[in-house]
């Protein structure tokens, strides 16, 4: 008897020492990320200057405040050139540092040409993609006015300016969170998030033998004015806190929440989000039919009402109504 049960003893042996061994892997390099960090890699070293876009406010300015606190001139390109003009000055004033600006609207796809004069010639050691633009509020994807102009916009100054703004050294292109799993009634701007992130993940594993970093930064909420949230808490931190932590782990992760109470809140979603996938999947197949859980729509009504602070009474249909069928005569 004792013989039988020999091998089921081992079998169980190996399986918990495997299961500590992958559990003192992700606390070492939890401790390497998060406490240790990699701070000491974004020096001029790389590069004299650093171009930053959507520089002028939230994440942005916050990335351009710390690589000039870091000794990098800083290339600033936004929309406004008063704006631009108002950090310009404040980055040379505090951090002593050369500064130059473009000002062009990256929802126009003929700005290229005046952006790559702009840099020509310049050592650029970081480029900081951070240009975004969100939804007003949250909607339907039918019931979003002006759809066409709205889908062009968001295109092109989520999707195209990562593609076209390049460059060696270090690459920071700004994701989101949301990007990580479909946010109904923000769903044109979860996927174009969706794409940055695997786009850069792509370029990563490409051009990483030749010394070049990309990283994918995947932010959950952060007290900015695209967010309008206010005020700051543990897991919705002020932008100079968020970057002066994400900058850290650049180098050490090719696609991080720059953030450790994010990088915690990422692994709950995921695995709540991972679950009901699969309940869905299971349920879909026996009734051959789509199924959404309740309590997934619950989920979302409760993470737009207290994340993105919108009235409950402007999502009031969403926990009891799930999206019905276009009618006759819609185009989707």
């Amino acid at each position: 008897m004792q013989e039988a049960h020999e091998p089921l003893f081992w079998v169980g042996a190996c399986t918990v020492a495997c299961v500590l061994l992958w559990l003192l892997y992700r606390l070492l390099s939890g401790f390497r990320i998060w406490v240790l960090g990699n701070g000491s890699l974004l020096t001029p070293r790389l590069g004299k200057w650093a171009v930053v876009t959507g520089a002028t406010d939230g994440i942005g300015k916050s990335y351009a405040e710390e690589l000039a606190r870091r000794g990098f001139a800083l290339m600033l390109i936004s929309r406004s050139q008063d704006k631009l003009d108002d950090v310009a000055k404040l980055l040379e004033e505090q951090y002593k540092v050369e500064t130059k600006t473009i000002a062009v609207d990256f929802g126009k796809a003929d700005i290229y040409g005046t952006i790559e004069e702009g840099l020509s010639g310049l050592e650029i050691g970081v480029l900081v993609n951070n240009v975004g633009v969100s939804y007003p509020y949250p909607e339907y994807y039918l019931h979003i006015p002006n759809l066409d102009n709205f889908i062009t916009n968001m295109i092109n100054v989520n999707m195209t300016s990562v593609c076209q703004v390049r460059s060696k050294g270090v690459i920071l292109n700004i994701s989101s969170a949301s990007g990580m799993y479909p946010v109904p009634l923000l769903t044109v701007y979860s996927a174009t998030k969706a794409f940055v992130d695997f786009f850069s993940r792509g370029l990563q594993e490409e051009y990483r033998r030749q010394g070049i970093i990309v990283q994918s930064v995947l932010p959950f909420f952060v007290a900015t004015k695209m967010t309008r949230i206010r005020k700051p808490t543990l897991d919705k931190p002020t932008p100079d806190r968020y970057v002066q932590a994400e900058v850290t782990t650049v180098g050490l992760q090719s696609q991080t929440n720059g953030y450790f109470p994010h990088a915690v809140m990422e692994t709950i979603l995921l695995q709540y989000t991972h679950t009901y996938c699969k309940a869905c999947t299971t349920a879909s197949f026996t009734t051959r039919k789509p199924v959404t859980p309740p309590s997934t729509i619950a989920f979302y009504y409760f993470y737009l009402v207290l994340h993105i602070h919108i009235p409950h009474t402007s999502l009031s249909n969403l926990s009891n109504e799930r999206m019905k069928p276009a009618s006759r005569g819609t185009r989707i």
